[in-house]
């Protein structure tokens, strides 16, 4: 296991499986697992069809994580949000609140949108944002989530002030966090997927220190019920 940290950041390369178990509760997790769903080659995204050859090379996503995994993020964790949650509600229990990215464009070969289990008992939300708006971020990894996506999602969780992905990526979460001055804490088993993190979270850092991390942070305001 290696352990990183850059400021407000504590970065560990390896499996979460076995570094869960040894950390502290943590105020919220937000994150992105893999599907399950053989990313590399289910959909006919071929070379052959246009797409890069490399996504026929990955082998992250062939099996889903396994229910003990999830079982150890609610129990790490006060509040979760879990994206792609539509593929492990078998692991996870009935909620309120689900969160809905909307790429703002239709019948294109891939979702229109993308879904969010969360564990608040509160009124679902839709983010729209459009696909051509998340490429800008400069993509890193396949199924690389928009730092505006993570930066919305924990406009849900104002109190929590450290924020925890056990499956880090290329790190979105993390630079959401260093955006809005949250301490977080990545979790990555692949090591070229970790060091792209750690060089992204550090960018993040040092421009956050910059600009004296004036930026205005978002928070979701919750509406009344109607009577």
């Amino acid at each position: 296991m290696r352990k990183e940290v850059i400021g407000n950041a504590t970065l560990y390369q390896g499996d979460c499986k076995d570094i869960l178990p040894d950390l502290e509760m943590v105020d919220a997790v937000v994150t992105d697992p893999p599907y399950g769903i053989d990313f590399g080659n289910n959909g006919n995204f071929k070379a052959t069809h246009g797409w890069s050859k490399r996504r026929e090379c990955l082998k992250w996503d062939i099996e889903k994580p396994s229910k003990k995994i999830f079982d150890l993020i609610l129990k790490v964790s006060r509040v979760q949000i879990i994206w792609g949650g539509n593929y492990f509600t078998d692991y996870l229990p009935p909620t309120m609140r689900w969160l809905i990215w909307d790429k703002g464009q239709r019948d294109f070969s891939l979702a229109d949108f993308e879904m969010a289990w969360t564990s608040q008992n509160k009124a679902s939300r839709i983010f729209n944002y459009a696909r051509s708006k998340a490429i800008q971020d400069v993509k890193k990894h396949p199924t690389q989530k928009p730092i505006a996506l993570m930066e919305w999602c924990l406009g849900f969780l104002p109190e929590s002030k450290t924020i925890l992905d056990p499956f880090m990526g290329s790190g979105t979460t993390g630079v959401a966090c260093m955006n809005l001055d949250r301490h977080f804490i990545g979790i990555e088993k692949d090591p070229e997927y970790f060091e792209i993190a750690c060089k992204r979270i550090s960018d993040a850092e040092s421009q956050g220190n910059l600009f004296g991390r004036e930026r205005t942070k978002p928070e979701q305001v919750e509406m009344p019920l109607a009577v």
